[in-house]
């Protein structure tokens, strides 16, 4: 996969930085003066007890959400109020707690979608659909049957999506997500609702897409065992607030997460 256009960034070195950020809905604090930072090439997760702003960080880093205070930082450009749009087209790509497919469309067309950015021909020449425009769609649709194969959804390309089941739902979300040539892939509980097998499965392709693609990726995750597997990195909030920040071994025996996942501390 090529990389969007911007500026580079080595691997090692600091890809996306949370600063300081707050956000708020009225008279609840969501999110209270976080700082962290991601890492070209790494796994970085983000955990913490329901409720703990979790969902709400990758909001703010993805541009759903606009912080009161404090900025994030891409590719070394700060982008204080960036929006959904300008993160996808800048590198920064999502999937959802809850999955977020076209139900009539085949997993193939779904994939598709995720190509929409790449596309260059105006709408005169899509409507068309000859010419240089096909040209181009033929070479995405190359594009997204290699990510097909890398998942190994072969059987299920022109099956309507609604008609699958949940695991393999969540298998094409990553495929469209993975069509957009993400540098930052934000998975927001990939796990939810799978069984072990799933589990294992998608923790794999999770690997696969980190090592093959070189892709950075920052997750959310309930499940402690992928967490630790998985991450080379993790940061954990709770309440809106950071209580630790370090690698899977470092954070499993701190005591204020020990405390705030047995509920101690509230």
């Amino acid at each position: 996969m090529r990389a969007p256009d911007g500026p580079n960034v080595a691997a090692g070195d600091v890809l996306l930085a949370v600063e300081n950020v707050s956000l708020s809905f009225g008279g609840v604090k969501a999110i209270n003066g976080v700082s962290f930072d991601i890492r070209k090439g790494e796994i970085r997760a983000i955990i913490g007890p329901n409720g703990a702003g979790k969902t709400s960080m990758l909001n703010v880093i993805n541009g759903f959400y606009h912080p009161q205070q404090g900025r994030i930082t891409f590719k070394g450009e700060t982008r204080p109020r960036m929006r959904p749009h300008d993160a996808a087209s800048g590198g920064i790509a999502r999937t959802f707690q809850n999955v977020a497919l076209f139900r009539g469309m085949s997993s193939l067309d779904n994939i598709m979608t995720g190509r929409t950015l790449r596309m260059n021909k105006n709408l005169f020449w899509q409507l068309l659909r000859f010419g240089p425009a096909m040209r181009e769609e033929v070479e995405h649709r190359a594009r997204v049957e290699e990510i097909i194969d890398f998942l190994k959804i072969q059987d299920i390309r022109r099956v309507p999506v609604g008609r699958l089941p949940y695991g393999l739902q969540k298998r094409v979300e990553l495929g469209r997500a993975l069509a957009m040539e993400p540098e930052l892939l934000l998975l927001d509980e990939p796990m939810a609702g799978m069984n072990l097998e799933e589990k294992e499965d998608m923790s794999r392709f999770i690997l696969d897409v980190n090592d093959h693609f070189g892709t950075t990726v920052a997750l959310i995750e309930h499940d402690m065992g992928v967490v630790m597997d998985l991450s080379d990195r993790v940061v954990v909030l709770d309440h809106g607030v950071k209580i630790a920040d370090g690698t899977p071994d470092q954070v499993k025996s701190n005591q204020a997460v020990i405390d705030a996942y047995l509920g101690v501390a509230h």
